[in-house]
């Protein structure tokens, strides 16, 4: 018997919890703003990264490389929390209010993703 399909508040379906990296689910509720800031946020994010794998090759200094691993960490920090209030904002709150088991589904999918990102 196939998993029950939840619908999630921004239009796309889900059949099980996200297992893979592409499983084809896509949001269509994303404000233009939040997108264009993430995508500038990921980019200085990977300028960082190559900046810390030469900071490793040219053998700098210890608590110099922990110290921009630690910016790297907080620049991730800041993505996450604007797709979670994107997320929030749109997809939780309509399959909250679709239908109790949509609801309920959802309580489901926002705990185990606060305990994931968490770790």
């Amino acid at each position: 018997m196939p998993a029950r399909t939840v619908g999630c508040g921004c239009g796309t379906e889900q059949t099980s919890p996200a297992t893979h990296l592409d499983d084809g689910r896509k949001a269509v509720a994303v404000d233009a703003d939040a997108k264009s800031r993430n995508t500038k946020r990921l980019r200085r994010i990977e300028g960082q990264v190559r900046g810390l794998q030469k900071m490793v090759e040219d053998d700098r200094y210890c608590a110099d490389i922990l110290t921009q691993i630690a910016s790297v960490h907080e620049a991730l920090r800041a993505v996450g929390r604007e797709l979670m209030r994107n997320h929030l904002k749109h997809c939780a709150s309509a399959a909250i209010q679709q239908s109790p088991e949509d609801a309920e589904a959802m309580y489901d999918e926002l705990v185990a993703m606060m305990y994931r990102t968490t770790r």
